[in-house]
């Protein structure tokens, strides 16, 4: 593996391909597997991701925002992608690049077929969100009825699948929670299917849901941080690889005494002699100030260097007082040994917002299958 010679994003394809194999032994052979590539596929590479997940036989994709759909078909991805937050006013551009709007409310119910009809659209697919329970987004349980009057007799939309999301599938301590809401999106479905009078796709687990409930995979599964390498618990985790390593380098070591800051605000004063480390990575980069003031760190040489001060826009300092290293020498800010999720639980967060935070002048290496 190259060593970083300046800050770069390594995505990994060959890890990518062992998590969707990983996923794909825990459903029945004939569900179909949706690929959440959202966020530039949680803050990798969307369309090397999509384009390799499609060499693998991923069903579907799912994005969140039409733009984003958009650039996958620009990149050569033909597969199905469903856009789980449409916006009315991009109707006309997700049909232009054949995309499968999420509907989610009667607004955008009504707003979709206008447009469709005006278009002599026949048969455009869409996918019915319901809310059992996350309350974000979706139609209520007694909401089939007053779906199915709103589209009457029109040819213009065919209705793909129904779906929703567990909001908890991950905390086993809420259980009872999330096979109330597995028990609603059963009813919904029995629901749909007398008043329809046909069988839609249906699809409710995510990367957790897929582990934890067998009993709701339904038609379809979705998973997205598993693909990216996660599997929500420490258990879980030992059959994933994390597919991204974020690494930089160190461009200058500075030799502290006792009583001098470091970085804005003196947010950090030694009380001893040490020695820093400056890197090119900061919080345009992605990682925030919140790993700031020793609670992020990095790995050089194999030991862990804790961040000094506030971290910069581009720029953290950290302590390498212990560490024998010199300016070039690599960092590694997360890896498949110190993970994005051990990084982020230092500071209180999760592996989901550091990883999508990774901002787009890093630069991305592709290593493929």
């Amino acid at each position: 593996m190259l060593k970083a010679q300046e800050t770069v994003l390594e995505i990994d394809l060959k890890k990518l391909k062992h998590n969707y194999k990983y996923l794909k032994s825990r459903v029945n052979k004939d569900t179909k597997f949706l690929a959440v590539v959202k966020a530039f596929a949680y803050g990798n590479e969307a369309s090397e991701i999509a384009l390799c997940l499609e060499n693998l036989g991923a069903d579907y994709f799912a994005v969140a925002y039409i733009d984003e759909g958009v650039a996958l078909r620009k990149a050569g991805v033909t597969t199905p992608i469903l856009v789980l937050h449409p916006q009315a006013v991009n109707f006309n551009v997700l049909i232009e690049n054949n995309l499968e709007p999420s509907i989610y409310n009667t607004k955008i119910l009504k707003e979709f077929l206008e447009i469709t009809s005006s278009e002599n659209k026949q048969n455009y697919p869409i996918h019915i969100k319901f809310n059992t329970g996350l309350n974000r987004l979706g139609f209520w349980q007694g909401d089939v009825e007053t779906i199915k009057n709103i589209i009457g007799e029109t040819k213009s939309v065919s209705i793909k699948s129904i779906f929703s999301h567990l909001a908890a599938s991950e905390d086993l301590n809420e259980k009872t929670f999330s096979l109330n809401q597995i028990g609603t999106f059963k009813a919904i479905a029995h629901n749909f299917e007398e008043i329809f009078g046909f069988k839609p796709m249906r699809h409710m687990c995510n990367t957790s849901g897929i582990l934890n409930y067998p009993e709701a995979h339904f038609d379809m599964v979705r998973s997205g941080i598993g693909l990216y390498g996660f599997g929500n618990s420490e258990e879980e985790n030992k059959h994933f690889k994390p597919i991204a390593a974020l690494k930089t380098c160190i461009s200058q070591i500075h030799h502290l005494e006792k009583g001098e800051s470091v970085g804005y605000n003196r947010a950090f004063k030694s009380e001893s002699a040490l020695i820093s480390a400056t890197l090119p990575i900061g919080h345009a980069d992605g990682l925030g100030r919140i790993y700031g003031k020793g609670k992020g760190f990095v790995t050089i040489n194999g030991k862990k260097a804790a961040i000094l001060g506030n971290v910069c826009m581009d720029m953290i300092m950290v302590d390498v007082t212990n560490i024998s290293c010199e300016e070039g020498d690599e960092a590694i800010i997360f890896d498949g040994n110190a993970t994005a999720e051990t990084l982020a639980e230092a500071a209180n967060t999760i592996s989901y917002e550091l990883i999508t935070s990774i901002s787009q002048r890093v630069k991305r290496r592709i290593i493929r299958v």
